[in-house]
């Protein structure tokens, strides 16, 4: 076993480092208290690749492969998680499921302009009655006149909802109960009856556009539906199950921004005459930041290593989610004791880490979520 990054992967690591240090963290606290992030960031992200990460080429991607992907979102996680979500949203949910079930037409229609920065996408499953119940989605599309498709329902928690220029809108289609009778479509945000409302007052992520989606009497053709009828939750589980590696990615980040400004913080802080950081007990807080890092970090990878191998990746990246996103709210809340009192307040980093990385664990699929999958993989039995 070889964990040696290539020079490539190296390059796009320092490349998304150096990204974050210039244009993201210099700006994080102040987009967090006006509860925005700075729109042109979208294209900055778009001309570096950032946002055609493992997209091929011919549809306007970047390339390279999932473990770049994952250094990428790491750093950004590092950053600001609010950035991050940006990129494993509109490419990781969104662009990358265009990719693996997109006809021709839909490739070369959405993937350009997605890759590009030029537009983005957001993810429409989740909704306000069902969380985290996605098989039995209230959402529902009615076939019309034509063959068009006329929707109507509503969406909530939805990342780049009010950004988005196209949403992977998840809707049921027929009767059937359960996960059979779902479909997914690709839905314009500037359809008419599409409503986008702002979603404040959020406890972390707050620079992040997040919206409630309410759909009234959307007419959506056809040849909006991405994949299959009634295959749409295979869709977003095929979505999902590659976004919670990024997820982990992203909670590594955070990790690994805790573990640097305890540290930091650790060696300047005076009391008792010398710095902190000579005390066993912060060391031991500094310690075990460093461990879930670590852990953190390799289960991550690991779920990269197995999609580029091409083999069974799901559980393991319930694994890494399951771990990275808590080990996460443990990192921060760690670095908050080694800060004390000063880290109660914004002006250093680590109160908004603690917000940032609480989300992790709801997101996506709960931890107890998580928990269900990895339970099912081992004994054959699903709790669902």
């Amino acid at each position: 076993m070889n964990l040696e990054l290539s020079e490539e992967q190296e390059a796009v690591r320092r490349l998304a480092r150096d990204f974050v240090l210039r244009e993201v963290a210099p700006h994080a606290a102040a987009w967090d208290r006006v509860e925005s992030v700075d729109r042109g960031i979208v294209a900055k992200l778009g001309a570096l690749g950032f946002l055609g990460l493992t997209v091929p080429e011919e549809y306007g991607g970047s390339g390279g492969d999932h473990l770049a992907y994952c250094l990428v979102t790491e750093e950004l996680g590092r950053g600001d998680s609010s950035v991050r979500g940006i990129v494993s949203v509109s490419l990781g949910l969104v662009a990358k499921t265009v990719a693996a079930w997109g006809d021709e037409r839909q490739k070369r229609a959405w993937l350009p302009r997605l890759t590009s920065g030029e537009a983005l996408g957001c993810f429409g499953l989740t909704e306000p009655g069902t969380g985290s119940d996605a098989a039995n989605l209230a959402t529902r599309a009615v076939r019309g006149p034509g063959g068009d498709w006329v929707v109507n329902g509503s969406k909530m928690f939805i990342t780049n909802g009010t950004w988005a220029d196209v949403v992977l809108l998840f809707a049921r289609t027929s009767d059937v109960p359960g996960h059979r009778g779902v479909s997914a479509f690709l839905v314009p945000a500037d359809t008419p009856g599409l409503t986008r409302r702002p979603v404040h007052g959020k406890l972390g992520l707050r620079g992040q556009s997040t919206a409630e989606l309410v759909l009234q009497d959307v007419r959506v053709p056809a040849d909006a539906l991405l994949g299959p009828e009634g295959k749409g939750f295979s869709v977003a589980m095929s979505a999902l199950a590659k976004g919670r590696m990024s997820v982990a990615a992203g909670c590594v980040g955070i990790a690994q921004a805790a573990l640097d400004a305890a540290v930091g913080y650790a060696g300047e802080r005076e009391q008792f005459g010398r710095p902190i950081a000579a005390y066993q007990l912060v060391q031991e807080l500094i310690s075990d930041i460093a461990v879930d890092v670590e852990a953190a970090r390799l289960l991550t990878w690991r779920v990269a290593d197995l999609v580029d191998r091409g083999e069974e990746f799901a559980t393991a990246a319930s694994q890494a989610k399951l771990f990275a996103s808590e080990a996460a709210v443990r990192c921060a809340g760690n670095a908050l004791q080694v800060f004390g009192g000063y880290g109660y307040i914004d002006e250093y980093p680590v109160g908004k880490l603690l917000r940032d990385a609480r989300v992790m664990t709801l997101y996506e699929g709960t931890s107890q979520i998580q928990k269900l999958i990895i339970g099912r993989a081992l004994t054959g039995v699903s709790a669902f």
